[in-house]
């Protein structure tokens, strides 16, 4: 059975308005502590409103008071009373003796703790204590011992940036210094799916940081943190859906066209991304991906289509043009190892992924480089690749094929903030909200 978490950070607060440090706070006195601002309680109100129709079985919320607050105003918004259950592994991390200073200043009064928590936040010591390394054990905790509780539930979990990035990390596999490579904005949802009651069973995360919902509050559909010139962003998006995705049939590089329901896809996120601004744009040359980069350029005048023979989707060789019973009963065994370990499988007459991620990796990098600082470049193409390269932003390799979901028509955000050559910052991901109501991808889950 599996095991849904939605997880949400709190809305915007007075200290991140001032650049203040928060932390955790006056944890023992709650009228010291930060608060929700007028923006922050719209957010809350919004993020109610998106997961309003959706099945919960249980709440966790930090203790802090603007999670509380932010839990309040979303489970307001539903028709059946849902208590919060508060949770000590769900507060922030513990930054002091930082906490109610600026930012600017930290940099100013500390700036060799200041240059590792931005570059090297493992290695982060203050106050006699290692606060990134404490938040990743905090954070395995609360797993070790919610996921046994809830087996095949849905959980909502109301907590914060810094523990909301510990919980997905711990939950995908990143490591202490990935810390800053996710994102988590004020009310943005994340949900992620668990295949067992540890870790270990599988994980799925099946999308990260939406922040759509906040549109009328922040005037953007994407998580709007960066600052001019800042690096170059990418906007990774899927081909819409084909008729062979719909009956799960492998396509493989065979060039199958997007279905009437693949073009209406294409066309939303066309108007999803209608006021984005879109500098160059890179794509497949088979025609799922094509005419949904074609679709998304209407709105945007003047950009020609750069096409990489190596964006296209895995060869499935012999498998091409089957269904799931056929290959079976042709290549007995092999189908359900794909699916258990697909970095074992060599595709009869066609690749494994390691060949996928080779060829991937030099055309991601060749087309990050390419992209001038301040710059947006869209960037389409096919399950098993985006999957590749969503893998590949943390050094993960074809073990973790099945770690990231991305539904036809999906987009993914991913900038750079401090160059092509430095690590990467995965804003948000597998974001399918203009193509259905609600939270949940509930795009064809066919074959590749």
């Amino acid at each position: 059975m599996v095991t849904r978490v939605v997880l949400v950070r709190h809305g915007e607060t007075n200290s991140n308005t001032l650049g203040i440090v928060q932390g955790r706070g006056s944890l023992n006195a709650p009228e010291q502590q930060s608060y929700l601002t007028d923006k922050g309680q719209k957010q809350a109100a919004a993020a109610g409103r998106a997961l309003a129709d959706l099945p919960l079985d249980v709440a966790y919320v930090s203790p802090l008071e603007r999670a509380k607050h932010t839990a309040q105003l979303i489970l307001g918004a539903r028709s059946a009373t849902l208590t919060p259950v508060l949770h000590q592994n769900l507060l922030e991390i513990d930054l002091t003796p930082w906490e109610g200073i600026q930012f600017d200043d930290i940099k100013e009064k500390f700036p060799e703790q200041y240059q590792n928590w931005q570059n090297a936040p493992e290695k982060l010591f203050i106050g006699e204590r290692y606060p990134v390394l404490e938040l990743f054990a905090q954070a395995e905790a609360f797993w070790a011992e919610i996921l046994p509780k809830h087996q095949g539930q849905t959980i909502l979990l109301v907590a914060h940036s810094g523990i909301n990035r510990c919980l997905l990390a711990t939950a995908m596999g990143l490591a202490p210094h990935q810390y800053h490579q996710l994102q988590q904005a004020n009310c943005g949802i994340s949900v992620v799916n668990f295949m067992g009651t540890t870790l270990a069973d599988g994980v799925q995360m099946e999308s990260i940081n939406l922040t759509s919902h906040l549109a009328e509050i922040s005037g953007s559909v994407l998580p709007s943190k960066r600052k001019p010139n800042q690096g170059p962003r990418l906007l990774l998006v899927r081909h819409g859906e084909t008729e062979w995705n719909r009956q799960q049939r492998f396509q493989g590089q065979i060039d199958v066209p997007l279905n009437p329901q693949g073009q209406a896809q294409a066309a939303k996120a066309a108007a999803f991304l209608a006021d984005v601004t879109i500098d160059r744009a890179f794509s497949s040359p088979l025609l799922r991906p094509k005419d949904t980069a074609l679709a998304i350029l209407t709105h945007h005048s003047g950009i020609e289509i750069q096409y990489y023979d190596d964006l296209q989707e895995i060869s499935h060789g012999l498998w091409e043009g089957k269904y799931e019973p056929e290959i079976r009963a042709e290549f007995p065994g092999q189908l359900e190892q794909w699916q258990a370990h697909p970095e074992t499988v060599q595709m009869p007459e066609g690749e494994n992924l390691q060949q996928v991620w080779d060829r991937v990796a030099v055309t991601w990098q060749e087309i990050v480089n390419s992209v001038p600082a301040g710059e947006t470049a869209l960037v389409v193409a096919h399950d098993a690749v985006n999957k590749a390269i969503l893998a590949l932003l943390f050094g993960f390799g074809p073990e973790k094929f099945w770690t990231f979901k991305q539904g036809n028509g999906a987009v993914s955000v991913i900038d750079y903030p401090q160059g092509a050559d430095q690590p990467p910052v995965l804003q948000s991901m597998n974001i399918t909200t203009h193509l259905a109501s609600g939270v949940l991808d509930k795009t064809a889950a066919g074959a590749l």
